[in-house]
C-alpha cells in the first residue's frame, strides 16, 4: 500500500481504478481517460493532486537565498500572489526538478513534484547555509486543480462573496491568500483554471461540492494527454538531473538578467547555451504524426541531421492523432520515427499543440 492523499476514499466512491504513482496510491482514470481529457476541453474537471510537495520560504534572506537556488529570478515577484515557473539545476545545469513559486506574505510558497520530494527537500535545506532562510515541508495541506472552459464560474460559485470577489479578478499566474486557503490561476493542462491549496481536513467537502455542480474528476491519465497537448514537460521523461533546460524547451524560464545574479548552474547553462546556438547540443521539440500509429517515449527518431529521442508520446484525444515532444539535432528539418517496423515521416512543429482547446501549431 502507497501514500493516499486525504481524497483517496472519494477516488473510490467515484469508481477510479487507482495505481501506483511515485509511491502513491492515485486514480489513473475513473473509467474513460479520453472522456475525462474532453471534459477538460470543453467543460470543467477536477484532479486530486495532492501528492505533489508543498513548501514554505521564510525568513529576511528569503529573496536572496531563491534568487541563488532557482533559475528563474523571484526578484520579478514585486507583490503578494504573484507567480513563477522555474528549473532548480545542479552546479552541471542539470535539472534537479521544475516547480512554480508564488510570492506570499510571509515569504514564498513553492510546489515540487512528489517524485522528487526527498531529494528536492534535501537539497533545498543543504542551500539554505548562509542564508537566514527556512525551508518548511506542508504536508497538512491538500491541493485540488479544477481546469476547463467553465472552471471558473463552477469554483467561484461555490465560494463565499469575499472569496468569490477576490478569486474572480485574479490575473494568469497570480494567487491569493484567504485564511488557510491559497487559491492560484495556475495550471498544467492548457486551460483556465484554479488551484486549490487548502487544509486537508477541507478537502473532501470542496470535492464533493464540485462534484455536485458537474465538474468531473479526472485523474492522472488525462492530466498526462492534457499537459502534452499543451507542450508542458513531465519531469523524469522530458527532463531530468541529466539534462538541462537549454535541451528541455525550457532557456525561457531563465533569468539572464542581471548579469550578476549567480545562481545555481549558471556558468553551466550559459555554456551550453553557447554550445547549441553552434548546432553541437539537440533541442525539445514537437512532433506531428497525422497518419495512424502512436507516438510513444523512447522511440528512436531519425533526421536529416542525426538521430534523436522521443521523451513523451501520445494520442492527442483533441486533434485525434499522435503528438510527441522529441530531443533531436537542433537544425533538423525532416525526421522519421520507425512505426510497425517501417520508417515513419513525421511532421517537426513548436512544441505547443493546443491551448484552449485549439490547435495552436502550423
Amino acid at each position: 500500500m502507497g501514500q493516499r492523499t486525504p481524497l483517496y476514499q472519494k477516488h473510490l466512491d467515484a469508481g477510479a481504478k487507482v495505481v501506483d504513482f511515485a509511491g502513491w496510491d492515485m486514480p489513473i482514470n475513473y473509467g474513460s481517460q479520453i472522456e475525462e481529457h474532453n471534459q477538460v476541453r470543453t467543460a470543467a474537471g477536477v484532479f486530486d493532486v495532492s501528492h505533489m510537495t508543498v513548501v514554505d520560504v521564510a525568513g529576511n534572506d528569503a529573496c536572496d537565498y531563491l534568487r541563488h537556488l532557482l533559475a528563474n529570478d523571484v526578484a520579478k515577484l514585486d507583490e503578494a500572489g504573484r507567480a513563477l515557473y522555474s528549473a532548480m539545476l545542479n552546479p552541471d545545469g542539470g535539472v534537479i526538478d521544475d516547480l512554480i513559486v508564488y510570492r506570499t506574505s510571509f515569504g514564498y510558497r513553492v510546489v515540487v513534484n512528489c517524485a522528487t520530494r526527498d531529494k528536492d527537500l534535501a537539497w533545498m535545506q543543504e542551500q539554505t547555509t548562509g542564508f537566514e532562510a527556512t525551508v518548511n515541508e506542508r504536508p497538512e495541506l491538500a491541493i485540488l486543480a479544477v481546469h476547463g472552459p467553465i472552471s471558473h464560474e463552477k469554483a467561484i460559485g461555490l465560494l463565499d462573496a469575499n472569496k468569490a470577489e477576490t478569486v474572480g479578478t485574479l490575473k494568469n499566474f497570480r494567487g491569493a491568500e484567504l485564511g488557510d486557503w491559497f487559491i492560484a490561476r495556475t495550471g498544467y493542462t492548457g486551460e483556465k483554471g484554479l488551484e486549490f491549496i487548502l487544509p486537508a481536513a477541507d478537502a473532501p467537502a470542496l470535492w464533493d461540492q464540485l462534484l455536485a455542480v458537474d465538474v468531473k474528476p479526472v485523474g492522472l491519465g488525462a492530466r498526462d494527454t492534457l499537459r502534452l497537448e499543451a507542450g508542458m514537460n513531465l519531469y523524469g521523461q522530458d527532463m531530468d538531473e541529466t539534462t538541462s533546460p537549454i535541451v528541455s524547451n525550457m532557456a525561457q524560464t531563465i533569468a539572464w538578467e542581471p548579469e550578476d545574479r549567480d545562481f545555481i548552474g549558471r556558468a553551466a547553462v550559459t555554456e551550453q547555451l553557447n554550445q547549441q546556438g553552434q548546432g553541437a547540443l539537440p533541442a525539445l521539440t514537437g512532433l506531428v504524426l497525422e497518419e495512424r500509429g502512436v507516438l510513444r517515449a523512447g522511440q528512436k527518431v531519425i533526421t536529416d541531421q542525426g538521430e534523436g529521442v522521443i521523451t513523451s508520446g501520445s494520442f492527442s484525444p483533441t486533434l485525434k492523432h499522435s503528438i510527441a515532444l522529441a530531443r533531436i539535432p537542433i537544425d533538423s528539418t525532416s525526421c522519421e520515427v520507425e512505426l510497425r517496423g517501417k520508417p515513419t515521416p513525421v511532421r517537426i512543429v513548436q512544441p505547443n499543440f493546443v491551448r484552449f482547446g485549439k490547435k495552436v501549431f502550423e
